[in-house]
């Protein structure tokens, strides 16, 4: 409005003046250029500054220039970010603790139980081990980076970042690491029962933590969204991905590694959390130029005010008295009446159902109002009024009350087992050709869906069938004693000097003594496992025995 010659007041202006010159203000300006500068073009994006051109009755958008991801990959510039994605499954197995079988939501019940299972301090400790290890072993060992490796933990929520933080701070005083972790979130937050925040976690303030990543002993940036975009740090090496990660911001999050370094020749992420085929799908929209594949229809715009019309929140006399006086310089004092009247007629004629239609299709209508003002040929000056109008109301519209019927389950359940394996490194390939992505949605999408209620007993068992381990108990108990309790048998020190000075019998006490030790530590990893040594004589005969030939070399050094 301030570049635009339509944007200058008159002296005498009436209210439908004033709405002209509006409209008019926010079109581009003939005499201007504008240019957008994005590797994850949005459809927004491309319809705003792209270049249009007709294809099959419809008319597409492309880049005026690109210079590809694949290109850049090509020639040097990045790294490709996708050469050594490696997934980790995470396998849980929940059991009831009540003698009960009460019902709850499913999908809600879904959801919390994946939380519970995914923010158990159990699983962080586990997982911050193998960050660690890994870290250590797989990049500080060979050298990555000239030896000037960083790697950074992604995690869903603040709260996740400061248990991560505590866990790999913990894990890595234990290993005697010189290393140390920094934590990275925005505001103060409550934990262990009091606040804490980046300044009074990490010693230094918030402004150092960028500088300070570069410097030894720092190695880990734990994070939650901060960071995650816009971040530009050639240090970054591994990526150790604990939250769910689609579409613009998997890119975003990811490219964090993609910066090149004279010493750096690959990244590495591991995600404990997303399927490789998402995060394929998610990068396939941005590897090769990105084209629009339609334009926005303005008409889908008539279609969302004749709903919004019908409901009955409103009526017209409203919004023009709104418009008028908010143009005219009213405050608050005399708008807000307005606005409280349209508020009661919500409250009180829509049902839930029709709540959430009508938030969500105002506020689809103001979005796309929005976006399209700058490019449509004519105006609407009442489109523009009933988009002054709603961005007013939107805000005073409560959230309809959901009834948590989850609420609860929390308090039922108890983790029996969790452990975490390591799949293959992938070399994600994506496909050599140009991405259409689809123009921007005009559609609400608001609707409360039905909760479908299930006993306690049948949402646990269904949620241990789909993320218990994909393999039978056998595999289970041979995969445990292999990767496991054998190595730990091994490590102890009263076995190793036995085994390494002593004879087969008295060898064989001392693993007896370390094996019992071990498997009380598995009573809260895997209770199961646990009982059966204890509970069944005749399997703890054979563990016994087996873990002792795996790993008694008498007058060596157990291994």
């Amino acid at each position: 409005m301030a570049l635009s010659v339509a944007g200058e007041a008159e002296e005498e202006e009436t209210t439908e003046d004033k709405i002209n010159r509006i409209i008019e203000a926010k079109k581009l300006l003939p005499n201007a250029s504008y240019f957008a500068f994005t590797a994850t073009p949005k459809n927004k994006t491309l319809e705003l500054f792209g270049v249009p051109y007709p294809d099959a009755g419809k008319v597409k958008h492309r880049p005026f220039h690109s210079y590809t991801m694949k290109q850049a990959i090509q020639e040097g510039f990045i790294l490709d970010v996708l050469a050594y994605y490696t997934p980790v499954a995470s396998y849980y197995r929940l059991v009831k603790t009540v003698e009960g079988d009460p019902e709850f939501d499913v999908k809600r019940a879904q959801k919390k139980l994946r939380r519970y299972v995914e923010s158990h301090d159990h699983a962080i400790r586990l997982k911050a081990e193998i960050m660690v290890d890994h870290f250590h072993a797989q990049v500080l060992a060979p050298g990555k980076i000239g030896g000037k490796a960083r790697a950074m933990v992604v995690c869903s929520s603040i709260q996740r970042a400061i248990q991560y933080y505590f866990a790999i701070r913990a894990y890595l005083r234990e290993r005697n690491s010189p290393y140390q972790a920094i934590v990275a979130f925005s505001g103060e937050h409550e934990h262990g029962g009091a606040q804490v925040s980046e300044a009074s976690l990490n010693g230094f303030p918030a402004s150092q933590i960028a500088d300070n990543i570069q410097e030894d002993p720092y190695r880990f940036l734990v994070c939650a969204d901060k960071f995650q975009t816009g971040y530009d740090e050639p240090l970054l090496h591994t990526m150790y991905v604990n939250k769910p990660l689609s579409g613009i911001k998997a890119v975003q999050t990811l490219s964090r590694l993609n910066r090149a370094h004279p010493q750096k020749h690959d990244v590495f992420v591991l995600d404990f959390l997303n399927d490789a085929d998402v995060i394929r799908e998610s990068f396939a929209d941005y590897y090769r130029t990105t084209i629009l594949s339609d334009e926005t229809d303005p008409n889908k715009l008539h279609d969302l005010q004749d709903d919004l019309d019908r409901s009955g929140v409103y009526s017209q006399d409203q919004i023009d008295d709104l418009v008028a006086r908010y143009l005219d310089g009213a405050g608050r004092e005399r708008l807000d009446p307005l606005l409280d009247a349209c508020v009661a007629t919500y409250l009180d004629e829509l049902d839930e159902d029709g709540q959430v239609d009508f938030k969500g299709k105002a506020k689809v209508f103001v979005r796309t109002y929005s976006f399209l003002a700058a490019i449509l040929p004519y105006n609407n000056a009442g489109w523009e009024k009933l988009s002054i109008f709603l961005n007013f109301l939107i805000l005073k519209l409560p959230a309809p009350q959901k009834e948590d019927l989850a609420r609860g389950i929390l308090e039922t359940i108890d983790m029996d087992s969790y452990r975490v394996e390591k799949q293959s490194a992938l070399r994600i390939i994506l496909d050599d050709s140009d991405a259409e992505i689809d123009p921007a949605p005009t559609a609400s999408g608001g609707y409360k869906p039905e909760p479908e209620l299930d006993l306690l007993s049948n949402i646990v068992r269904a949620f241990n069938a789909q993320f218990s381990a994909s393999f039978s108990d056998a595999d289970r108990v041979s995969r445990r004693i292999l990767e496991d309790i054998a190595p730990k048998v091994a490590a102890d020190s009263a076995f190793q000097n036995a085994a390494k000075h002593s004879d087969r019998q008295n060898a064989r006490i001392e693993h007896d003594k370390a094996l019992g030790r071990v498997m009380l530590g598995l009573l809260k990893d895997d209770t199961e496992l646990f009982k059966q040594f204890s509970d069944n004589l005749s399997f703890k005969r054979w563990l016994t025995d087996m873990v002792f030939e795996l790993i008694y070399a008498p007058g060596e050094k157990a291994a």
